[in-house]
């Protein structure tokens, strides 16, 4: 929420923003930067926001909808996870820019 806030985009960003990133899992994995054993959770990841796109239901990519929705839940599970995993302590928001 607080990503959303700073750049002042709507919901769906994330996924995109994860699509984009996730591209790059397998290199990340071969510089060492990731490791192997989260590609899976990462895929199931990817998983979830293609179902979620999929579905008709625009309500699921609203702000109340990440509080609320399975899917945005499973997500957040899942990259709890991955974080875990790969010993991610929180950093703060990466400086970035939106083009529109």
């Amino acid at each position: 929420m607080a990503w959303l806030d700073e750049y002042d985009v709507p919901p769906d960003e994330i996924a995109l923003g994860f699509d984009d990133a996730f591209r790059l899992a397998g290199r990340l994995v071969d510089e060492g930067q990731l490791s192997r054993d989260v590609l899976p959770s990462l895929q199931m990841i990817d998983e979830v926001f293609s179902e979620m796109s999929q579905d008709a239901d625009v309500d699921r990519w609203t702000r109340e909808a990440m509080a609320t929705d399975v899917g945005w839940g499973r997500a957040r599970q899942l990259a709890q996870e991955i974080l875990t995993a790969e010993g991610g302590e929180p950093s703060p928001l990466p400086g970035i820019r939106i083009v529109r």
